[in-house]
């Protein structure tokens, strides 16, 4: 077997120390771009629910408010470009229990249905608590305050 000179050696040792410190360089920049890429999406999902949470506040029985359902709509078609999987389908399944023309409609349904929906939306953020699980009912609050009516 031939022997590899000592200069032959030292430039095999420098190329492969410029081809390992090359990929360190290519793999950090590609991870450090995958992490900023999920973070803006991650801030972008957030403000989308943020935008659907509002929205609920105002198609809340005794304060609607006037574009409520508008707004609530808009939130809705929103979540269905960056909410994964999990999200839509419990907004969907929420939303066939508030639609008008369900007559069956029972308030359990309503807070279980909704429930699950912010508890989807809560992983999807990554924001479950340790001991948190799906059977605590989340609800919104109301004012109590009447809506006024534009005279």
């Amino acid at each position: 077997m031939a022997e590899i000179s000592a200069p032959m050696a030292t430039i095999m040792a420098a190329l492969v120390g410029i081809v390992v410190a090359s990929l360190t360089a290519v793999l950090t920049y590609a991870t450090t771009k995958k992490r900023e890429r999920e973070a803006e999406i991650r801030k972008e999902k957030l403000e989308h629910y943020k935008d659907f949470m509002a929205s609920l506040s105002g198609i809340i029985s005794g304060e609607q408010i006037p574009g409520g359902q508008q707004a609530f709509a808009k939130a809705c078609n929103k979540l269905n470009l960056i909410a994964p999987h999990t999200v839509i389908v419990a907004m969907q399944s929420f939303q066939q229990e508030i639609k008008i023309s369900n007559l069956s409609r029972t308030n359990a349904r309503h807070d279980e249905l909704m429930s699950f929906l912010i508890h989807a939306m809560r992983d999807d953020l990554g924001l479950r608590n340790k001991g948190e699980n799906d059977n605590l009912v989340l609800g919104l609050w109301s004012s109590g305050v009447p809506t006024q009516t534009p005279e």
